[in-house]
């Protein structure tokens, strides 16, 4: 997994991303996690549907187009759920209530700022 900083709008939203690289990475996610702590989230990229079977903690889902612009986010997102988007390219996984805490918005540009 790569990491990088979330930008929105330019600005540095305070939020560290795990961004995925295979295709075993994608298909783990945040599964086997007890909890994804505040400010932090999993980018999932090429991915445009999710699920929250096997998930022991709600997540706010924010389904990115592939210039990085949120075309979707669905709040509190409950275990055993489906979520397709056909817009979407990549996936940004969150704790629950962290996208409104953050402010995003769709139509929002995101910038993920490698960190190492």
């Amino acid at each position: 997994m790569k990491f990088a900083r979330l930008k929105v709008h330019g600005k540095d939203a305070g939020i560290h991303v795990s961004i995925t690289q295979t295709m075993c990475e994608r298909m783990r996610g945040l599964l086997g996690r007890d909890s994804l702590p505040p400010g932090e989230a999993i980018l999932l990229r090429r991915c445009g549907s999710v699920h929250t079977f096997g998930m022991r903690f709600d997540i706010d889902v924010l389904f990115l187009d592939r210039h990085e612009r949120v075309v979707a986010i669905h709040h509190g997102v409950r275990k055993r759920r489906l979520l397709l988007n056909l817009r979407a390219a990549h996936t940004l996984e969150m704790p629950a209530g962290a996208a409104g805490k953050h402010g995003l918005a769709v139509g929002d540009y995101f910038v993920f700022e490698a960190t190492s």
